[in-house]
């Protein structure tokens, strides 16, 4: 195996369409806005017989605890064999501990797209690999097949979202719009700083997400929604439509229209739009990692336990992936190591 550098869009793109494990942020545009934010990124190929096999984005991050690289949901391989995703993984080691010494890198992060088995952990392990303190993104999702009709995917649902969507259907105060204007981030942007409090996870700043919907806005990959009650906005999602996949990124809600099914209604209204693009999943993104099924939530102290029961309520199926792996390459990152784990406890993760 070799590897290099890939610098066509098309090639890339072609290569992700064909692979069965992915998101967006394995994604062309994804690199572009990684370079938005100001961070370097290489888009590396592993090739076997000159055949490509295996895609991973790497980004240098520069954070107050240091610099490291990061591979975010990758690295993706064509063959879902252990084996030969071994051997991807010493390929893109060879080649990552040489960009990491040209950029002095303390240490290399990895967020697998692979489902969590035995074997693939210790593959790991054998490279020198360690679980992370933290995760940057998600390590189990959920995620509906929505080819069904849409009947057949309202019966599928909890009985109280289903009644709560009839209900938003019914409420004429109640009005889902559809944006690609990028100044109503600014709107969004005021109920997002309110969820994330309310939910106690660190929000992106308005900066990142106008980076983020420039950069996929130009190939129609994203949309706002907005939900308003009376013309006041209450309600949103940004959603990202890639491969015929519709991820549900961000959300955001304020605390005092609770009592009105905006969220569960506006949830529809995008699903139905994703059946229109032609997408035949939907990603809700992450869940509280401990909950296996709908029994154990009320058991869960995990502050997204509620929205957790949100997502689950739609239908569909928990995924749940290899946790983030850390590769040190300095005594620097126990530092990192220690820090980030503070901050995990503190955060109730």
């Amino acid at each position: 195996m070799e590897i290099k550098e890939i610098n066509n869009k098309e090639v890339w793109e072609n290569f992700l369409l064909e692979s069965q494990e992915k998101t967006f942020l394995d994604s062309w545009n994804w690199g572009q806005f990684q370079k938005m934010m100001g961070n370097k990124i290489w888009r590396f190929g592993v090739f076997e017989s000159d055949q490509l096999i295996s895609v991973a984005l790497v980004i240098k991050i520069r954070a107050k605890r240091g610099t490291f690289l990061f591979v975010p949901h990758g690295p993706v391989v064509k063959y879902q064999v252990s084996s030969i995703k071994y051997q991807v993984l010493e390929t893109l080691l060879g080649e990552v501990r040489k960009t990491a010494k040209s950029e002095k890198a303390g240490f290399l992060r990895i967020a697998p797209i692979w489902r969590r088995n035995r074997e693939d952990i210790i593959f790991f392990k054998k490279l020198g690999f360690k679980n992370a303190p933290i995760h940057i993104h998600p390590e189990v999702t959920w995620e509906l097949n929505i080819t069904p009709s849409e009947e057949e995917l309202l019966m599928n649902m909890r009985k109280t979202t289903r009644y709560l969507i009839r209900q938003g259907l019914k409420n004429k105060a109640l009005e889902i719009v559809k944006s690609q204007n990028i100044e109503d981030l600014k709107i969004f942007n005021e109920i997002y700083q309110e969820t994330a409090a309310r939910h106690s996870f660190v929000p992106f700043s308005l900066e990142y997400l106008r980076n983020q919907f420039s950069a996929f806005n130009p190939s129609q990959q994203i949309s706002i929604f907005l939900a308003k009650y009376k013309e006041k906005v209450i309600s949103g999602a940004i959603i990202v439509f890639w491969q015929n996949i519709a991820f549900y990124h961000h959300s955001a809600s304020l605390s005092k229209y609770g009592k009105i099914p905006v969220s569960y209604l506006l949830q529809w209204e995008i699903i139905k739009e994703a059946k229109r693009r032609g997408c035949s999943r939907y990603n809700f993104w992450g869940i509280a990692p401990e909950v296996r099924d709908k029994s154990q939530l009320s058991k869960s102290k995990h502050p997204w336990v509620g929205l957790t029961l949100f997502k689950m309520g739609f239908g569909g199926c928990r995924k749940e992936y290899i946790k983030t792996q850390d590769l040190p390459f300095s005594l620097f990152y126990w530092l990192t190591y220690i820090f980030e784990k503070l901050r995990k406890i503190k955060r109730g993760l």
